[in-house]
């Protein structure tokens, strides 16, 4: 199925079955989530404002996974495939509960930290509409905006040498230039 013959009606669907994915993940993750050691916050703080970094929440699953949306049934009768499948994620973020099947490298608390600022500037609403318009374009989950920004900054973390730079205004520029 081409996604991008979906009509507004069934991408706005789409778009509050995975804001509401997104906040009942938070809510069932959030009593377990703890906040950044002070490695972790000093590790992060050239790139993230103390706000974030305050209100950032981390949870390591162990025995267990991340499971996809129950919209994904629904989403495969559809004709909808290569949707991304959460258990095989390194992490995921539920606005600022980072929620890992591993323990935290620097670089990986630092991607998911860029969606905590995503989350932040956009709220939940227009990072789910966001999240389910990008994949509807791309054509993937690697193509969603939101993960090649995460990509992207994570990527100039490492050939920069860890020179500071703000996650904050990137994504405010980002998104100002890619206005929905």
């Amino acid at each position: 199925m081409d996604l991008k013959n979906l009509s507004p009606t069934m991408v706005s669907q789409l778009a509050a079955m995975v804001e509401n994915y997104i906040s009942s993940s938070r809510e069932k993750y959030a009593p377990d989530a703890v906040p950044l050691t002070d490695a972790q916050r000093v590790a992060m703080q050239p790139f993230f404002p103390a706000a974030v970094l305050d209100s950032a929440r981390l949870c390591v699953l162990r025995g267990t996974r991340v499971p996809n949306p129950s919209m994904y049934s629904m989403a495969k009768m559809m004709g909808i495939s290569n949707l991304p499948d959460f258990s095989d994620m390194a992490a995921v973020t539920f606005v600022d509960v980072i929620v890992s099947h591993e323990e935290f490298t620097d670089a990986l608390l630092f991607h998911e930290l860029v969606h905590v600022v995503q989350y932040a500037q956009m709220g939940v609403k227009e990072f789910a509409a966001r999240f389910v318009n990008g994949f509807i374009q791309g054509g993937s989950y690697e193509e969603i905006p939101l993960e090649k920004q995460a990509h992207a900054l994570e990527t100039r973390l490492s050939q920069d040498g860890g020179n500071p730079f703000s996650v904050e205004d990137e994504v405010r520029q980002w998104r100002e230039a890619n206005a929905m």
